[in-house]
C-alpha cells in the first residue's frame, strides 16, 4: 500500500478508524449466530430443561418464544464495544509488530506473539461489555420484555459491584479467550498470505484474503472454545441463585469437564465457527481495505 507520508498520530488514526470499522461490520453482520453459540454454552446438559436439540432447533425455538430481535439480544454492548475494541485489536497489532521487529524472533513468530499481545489488551476492554451482553443474551423473555442495556449494566454495579465477581467477573477466562484467538488469528493469516503469491486479478486477490481469513477465524476458533465456554459460565447465570458455582478460567474448565465431559468444552462451536470464520475473513478484509483508502486519502 502507498500511502502518503505522515506521522505516528496520522498512522495510528488510520489504524484505529480501520479496526472500528471492521468491528461494526462484522458484528451487525453475525451477531444472532453469537447468541445461538452463549445459549448453547450456558446449557448445562441434557438435563437442563432449556436444552436445545440442534442447532436448527435452537433457531426455530428463539424465533418462535422470542421473535426476530431475539437473534439480537445483547447487541448494544458489542456495538458500543466494537468500535474501541477492534480499534485496540488492530492499532496494538501494528504496535506491538513493530516494536517486536526490534527482537531477534522470526517473521512467523513476530506476527504470532504480537496477535498474543493484541489478544490481552483487547479483553482488559471488552470485558465489562461481554459481562452485560451474556447476561443479556442469557435471557429467554421476549424481546420487549428484557431489561435494556443500561438497566442491565446498573443492576450488575448495585448487586454485584465492579470487581471480578460484578462488571469484571470471567476476566481470566476472556484473557485465554481473546489471547489465543488472537495469537492464531493473526500468526496463520499473515504467515500464510505471505506465502501464497499475490494476484494480479483483483476478484481472485479478494478470495485469496478472504479464504486465508476464513481458515484463520475457524483455526482460531476450535483452539479456543475452551475459555469461551468457561466465559459464557461465569459470566452467566449460575446454577443455583446465590450460589457461584463457576469462578476462575481453568477451575470452571475443569468443573464442566468432570460434570459434562470433554465435549461439553466445545459447546456453540458450530455457531462460533459460523460466526467467526467468515466474520473473521470480513474484518481482515475490511481492516485492510479501510486502511489502504485511509492511507491514499486521508
Amino acid at each position: 500500500m502507498s500511502g502518503k507520508p505522515g506521522g505516528f498520530l496520522l498512522e495510528a488514526s488510520h489504524q484505529i478508524a480501520a479496526g472500528g470499522s471492521a468491528g461494526l461490520v462484522e458484528i451487525c453482520l453475525m451477531h444472532p449466530l453469537d447468541v445461538v453459540k452463549t445459549r448453547f454454552q450456558i446449557q448445562r446438559g441434557k438435563t437442563d430443561p432449556t436444552s436445545y436439540k440442534s442447532l436448527g432447533d435452537s433457531f426455530r425455538t428463539i424465533f418462535r418464544t422470542e421473535g426476530l430481535f431475539g437473534f439480537y439480544k445483547g447487541i448494544l454492548p458489542p456495538i458500543m464495544a466494537e468500535t474501541p475494541k477492534r480499534a485496540v485489536k488492530f492499532f496494538t497489532f501494528e504496535q506491538y509488530k513493530k516494536l517486536l521487529g526490534h527482537a531477534s524472533l522470526s517473521p512467523g513468530l513476530t506476527f504470532a506473539v504480537a496477535g498474543l499481545g493484541s489478544g490481552l489488551t483487547e479483553a482488559v476492554v471488552v470485558n465489562p461489555f461481554e459481562v452485560v451482553k451474556v447476561s443479556l443474551q442469557a435471557n429467554r423473555n421476549a424481546f420487549t420484555e428484557q431489561p435494556s442495556t443500561f438497566v442491565q449494566a446498573r443492576r450488575i454495579i448495585t448487586t454485584e459491584g465492579l470487581g471480578f465477581r460484578g462488571l469484571n467477573k470471567g476476566l481470566t477466562a476472556t484473557l485465554g479467550r481473546h489471547g489465543v484467538f488472537n495469537m492464531v488469528y493473526f500468526g496463520f493469516y499473515f504467515n500464510v498470505k505471505n506465502i501464497i503469491p499475490v494476484n494480479e486479478e483483483p476478484t481472485l486477490e479478494f478470495l485469496r484474503k478472504f479464504g486465508i481469513g476464513l481458515v484463520s477465524g475457524t483455526i482460531a476458533s476450535i483452539i479456543n472454545i475452551p475459555f469461551d465456554v468457561a466465559k459464557s459460565r461465569i459470566q452467566g447465570p449460575q446454577p443455583e441463585p446465590g450460589e457461584i458455582k463457576y469462578r476462575t478460567c481453568f477451575k470452571t474448565m475443569a468443573t464442566v469437564y468432570k460434570e459434562e465431559g470433554f465435549l461439553a468444552l466445545y459447546k456453540g462451536l458450530v455457531p462460533k465457527i459460523m460466526r467467526l470464520g467468515p466474520g473473521g475473513a470480513v474484518m481482515l478484509l475490511v481492516y485492510e481495505y479501510a486502511y489502504a483508502w485511509l492511507q491514499e486519502n486521508w
